[in-house]
């Protein structure tokens, strides 16, 4: 294994810098850019660029055959979020490697959802979990441990064991929300398991801060480097993210939905499946999968308890 003080150009004050920006990972620092790397790492954009090209060669960056891509997708793992409708909605589980969006109405299931996968990322991997650690990043002050608890009782598991392993982060405002998804890189590199990140909600904080159209470009640019660090995390760790978003409401929409996700193309594209709840009758939620590279379009029905999600 290549460590970073075998590159050239890498002293160990370099390497000091990279491992404290986040690029301790051979794969991340080889995907990175110079001026995301000189920036994040406070070296010179020509020093950045050398150490770059070094890190390609180390781990041999080129085209791969798509049977050699099937191999790499069977270490996906999936998480349950408890309904099995729900799991079969989307072939298993939340993915690894991906993004999982959902959108939709207040009180349509979104935190819930947020609260269970926190829980059953846990479990054993025969049980639907990935035995593994998860990061809440908390934009909406929506994160209580007291819901963590019904649903670890609701699983039997040890709830101080499972609160020791959700580490939460409260998110105040866009730019420390992004602070707060760099750091993960610092919490996987110092030997925690993480296995799920959780943004509970992406948009809060960059609709509320981004306001009027001629902001809107420097908003959707804030928001695809925020995507690009959250993708590379899934890929680098082989990490599953799950982010919750808001809508707004179509005035003039005569057919089909009367609201609509928020965060545009930027948002749309950057997920790799998207998923849309509504309120149902008697207490009951349908999820929707509206976009995924290889499934179909389906609904489920789930509904809340204390226990957490089931059918």
């Amino acid at each position: 294994m290549v460590e970073l003080e075998d590159l050239p150009s890498v002293g160990e004050k370099t390497a000091e810098k990279l491992r404290d920006a986040g690029f301790a990972d051979m794969m991340r620092l080889a995907t990175a850019t110079p001026k995301e790397l000189s920036v994040k790492a406070e070296i010179g954009e020509g020093v950045a660029e050398k150490v770059i090209e070094a890190a390609r060669k180390a781990e041999d960056i080129g085209f791969e055959t798509a049977l050699e891509v099937d191999e790499r997708r069977k270490d996906v793992g999936h998480i349950s979020v408890g309904s099995k409708g729900f799991n079969e909605l989307i072939a298993g589980g939340i993915e690894t490697q991906a993004i999982t969006e959902v959108f939709g109405e207040f009180g349509s299931g979104k935190s819930q959802i947020s609260h269970e996968l926190a829980v059953t990322v846990q479990l054993p991997e025969e049980f639907g979990g990935l035995d593994g650690d998860c990061v809440f990043v908390d934009t909406e002050n929506t994160f209580r441990p007291e819901r963590i608890k019904q649903i670890a009782n609701g699983f039997e598991l040890d709830v101080e064991d499972v609160l020791q392993r959700i580490h939460v982060a409260r998110a105040f405002n866009s730019a420390h929300q992004i602070l707060m998804v760099d750091k993960i890189n610092e919490l996987i590199q110092s030997g925690t398991n993480v296995k799920l990140v959780i943004v509970d909600s992406l948009m809060a904080h960059f609709r509320a801060e981004y306001v009027g159209r001629e902001s809107l470009a420097v908003r959707q640019q804030k928001l695809n480097q925020h995507l690009h660090s959250l993708q590379q995390i899934a890929n680098t760790y082989n990490v599953a993210v799950f982010i919750t978003n808001q809508v707004q409401a179509k005035p003039d929409s005569f057919f089909g939905s009367p609201t609509k996700a928020i965060g545009g193309h930027v948002l749309g594209h950057a997920s790799t499946y998207r998923i849309w709840l509504k309120k149902g009758l008697a207490g009951k939620r349908i999820a929707r999968l509206v976009d995924s590279p290889h499934l179909p379009e389906g609904e489920c029905v789930f509904k809340i308890t204390n226990e957490g999600i089931v059918d």
